[in-house]
């Protein structure tokens, strides 16, 4: 996976915790979104992760110099998913390609639960 980005000076290498951690963060302070998600294949399990462990709900990919980022979210009850998830597009792709300086090419959200905030 080659996350860089060159510039007149070099080459600034990017690793996908970094960019997933970033993403993960500007999720959390995206409104509607309860938190990130762990899923455990085998059982079949969906687990809430808490704040610090955010980047662990998402999965970076570089494809062409591109970034693809999936990820795995739990929704407040109540809300519309269609305007969590626009919102939650338009702001990780402009802060991480303020913040990387590298192209987001697609990202793909998987909603895996639905929780009441209190």
């Amino acid at each position: 996976m080659n996350n860089s980005v060159d510039t007149h000076l070099g080459s600034i290498q990017i690793d996908k915790n970094v960019i997933a951690q970033y993403a993960g963060t500007v999720a959390n302070e995206c409104f509607g979104i309860v938190g990130m998600a762990s899923v455990n294949p085998k059982e079949g399990l969906v687990r809430i992760l808490k704040k610090e462990s955010v980047n662990h709900g998402i999965s970076v990919k570089n494809s062409n110099g591109k970034l693809i980022l999936d990820f795995h979210i739990i929704i407040a009850y109540g809300v519309s998913i269609m305007a969590v998830t626009e919102n939650l597009i338009s702001n990780v792709k402009y802060k991480l390609e303020s913040y990387t300086g590298m192209e987001v090419e697609k990202i793909n959200i998987f909603v895996e639960g639905v929780r009441v905030i209190d």
